[in-house]
Formats: structure tokens, C-alpha cells, sequence
């Protein structure tokens, strides 16, 4: 029987419905590693295509990472950033803030999963080094650090790569979160997500679990096997880490991007959940969304998923069972 299951704190709701995949509607998509390398800006050699450099980090003479400005950047730091309202409809400012990219490798074709899990390190100390200095711009309301793979989860070049954009308005999301997070605190004295961690990594949906981490596929999944990666420790923002956990987190999702790699090098997004550096009310982590399904009319009109893989199924997938 299909189940109609709820967000843990948000209004968010999702139909589980594992008869409809059984549909031939779900996509794959096929690796292709040689595809741009010839005009792909990120490889070396081709920093004449990019819009600069911010900087970089090295080994042996050579850079492993960049950050560079995003040539098509969705926000600039000019205009008024302040939210302006003229009549009871049209709210509005200018789109203020900063895009970038951080290239995970020179390595065209290099997946962020096969690389050492030093090296992602490296790259996860990139993001907290940016949310650090980007927290420090006037204006900025949310910094948002993400990485999409594959055509379907909207990146338009191959090359292993995540963004930044650091902009002047809180998400809506973020915003529910915390409320309900506070509000929870209130009543109970106690943070929703440290409790919903100890039970999911007892429940059926558990992954993985170390020191350090918790990962687990949610109660209410959106997307066929997605998974979360949850700190123990109650830290609201990843720039918080310390280096040891820096290096334990490079490790799970090391381990979760190669386990996802079998279905065929699905495409997906991984989302950053942060709030601000002293945001004591929230507890950050990270949701991995493969884009194995396209969201339909149902979907677009109700804002209720349908996920034809359940999270129980999708936790004995990661677990190897």
C-alpha cells in the first residue's frame, strides 16, 4: 500500500509509492568523461575562459583546487540590496551577492568520490574558508554551498566542480526550520534533529554511522535514494568542524558518492543546510538528491512528491544488503 509520510519539521509532505516505479520512466545518465574537455574552462590551460582567479590551492607547484568567479554569476555586489516594496504585489531589490565556483580538480572527468579522501578534504576546508569570508560581506543574508552533477541536476559543465552564492535574502526554507526548531526547543528542551538522529540510526533507513557522522535516507524521501549526513555534535553551520571531523565527513560521503556511483553515475544535487555561525538552534548537515525521476504535474501543482523508491529500500541499497 502507497503512504503518504511527512517532513520530520517541515509542512513538506511525500507520497511513497514503490508500484509506480515500476513505470519505464526512470533516468539514468551514462558517464561521459571525455565530453568539453577541449573548451572546458576549468582544465589547465584554458584560464584565459575563466573570469578570473580568487585563488587557489596547491601541491608539489601545481593547484588541486580554484575558486574563481562565476562568468555567469546570478548575483553581483551592485545595486541596492535592501527589499523594497511599492504597492501590495511587487517586492523587490537587486539580486546582490557574490557567485563562485570552486574546481575540485584539474582532473577533467575525475569524480569528487574518486578522489583521496584528503583531497576532499581540501575541498570541504575551501567551503568553510568562503562561508568565513563571505560571512564578513555587508548585506549578506544566506550563503548557500552546493554541487550539482549531471545535465538533469542543472550543471552545465562536466567538469567536478560546486558553487557558492552568498546573496541578501534568508531562504524561506531556512526560515521554517528554524522557527519550528526553536519552537521545538521551547517545549521539549532539547534540538528536533539531535533526536531524530538517534532514532533514525536505529530505524531501517540507517546508512552509516561513525565517530563522528550519522547518514541516514529520510522518512519523507523527495528523490529515490536520497540520503543525509548529520554531524553528532550540535554545530549550526559546517565551518564549525574541526579538522578531524573535516576529514571523517570527506570520508562518508566518499563512501556514499561511490555507493551511488552503481546505478549508472546518476545525476544529483548535494545541498548544504547551514545557518548563521551562531545559529545555536539549528543543526546543519547534508542532503545528497539523485535526479533518478522528473517531477510531474502532480508534483508542480501540489507541491506533494511522489517518490517510487521508499527510504527503508533505499537504506538496504547503500548498506549493501
Amino acid at each position: 500500500m502507497n503512504e503518504l509520510r511527512k517532513d520530520y519539521i517541515l509542512n513538506r509532505f511525500v507520497i511513497v509509492a514503490k508500484d509506480r516505479g515500476k513505470r519505464p520512466h526512470i533516468l539514468k545518465e551514462a558517464r561521459a568523461v571525455e565530453e568539453g574537455r577541449d573548451s572546458c574552462p576549468f582544465c589547465p590551460g584554458h584560464e584565459h575562459l575563466l573570469a578570473g582567479i580568487l585563488n587557489e590551492i596547491k601541491k608539489d607547484d601545481s593547484w588541486i583546487i580554484r575558486v574563481v568567479p562565476n562568468k555567469f554569476s546570478a548575483v553581483s555586489l551592485e545595486g541596492d540590496p535592501h527589499i523594497q516594496m511599492h504597492n501590495k504585489f511587487y517586492t523587490f531589490a537587486s539580486a546582490y551577492g557574490t557567485h563562485e565556483v570552486i574546481i575540485e580538480t584539474p582532473e577533467h572527468g575525475k569524480e569528487l568520490e574518486e578522489l583521496p579522501q584528503e583531497h576532499i578534504q581540501s575541498v570541504l576546508k575551501t567551503y568553510v574558508w568562503r562561508i568565513r569570508e563571505l560571512n564578513d560581506l555587508a548585506n549578506i543574508k544566506y550563503i548557500s554551498v552546493f554541487k550539482n552533477r549531471g545535465t538533469a541536476a542543472g550543471a552545465s559543465l562536466r567538469h567536478s566542480h560546486s558553487q557558492i552564492i552568498a546573496y541578501n535574502i534568508k531562504p524561506s526554507w531556512i526560515s521554517e526550520e528554524l522557527m519550528t526548531a526553536y519552537k521545538y526547543l521551547i517545549e521539549n528542551e532539547s534540538c528536533p534533529y539531535c533526536e531524530i538522529i538517534e532514532q533514525e540510526k536505529a530505524s531501517d533507513r540507517r546508512v552509516f554511522e561513525d565517530e563522528h557522522f550519522v547518514a541516514f535516507t529520510p522518512y519523507a524521501s523527495r528523490f529515490p535514494y536520497e540520503v543525509w549526513v548529520f554531524p553528532k555534535n550540535h554545530y549550526p553551520n559546517i565551518a564549525l568542524l574541526r579538522n578531524e571531523e573535516l576529514f571523517a565527513l570527506a570520508g562518508v560521503l566518499k563512501k556514499l558518492l561511490l555507493r551511488l556511483d552503481d546505478l549508472g553515475y546518476p545525476p544529483f544535487n548535494l545541498k548544504i543546510h547551514n545557518a548563521d555561525l551562531k545559529g545555536e538552534n539549528f543543526h546543519f548537515h547534508i542532503e545528497i538528491s539523485p535526479r533518478l525521476a522528473i517531477w510531474a504535474g502532480f508534483e508542480l501543482e501540489t507541491g506533494t512528491v511522489i517518490n517510487t523508491v521508499s527510504p527503508e529500500d533505499a537504506a538496504k541499497f547503500y548498506r549493501g544488503e
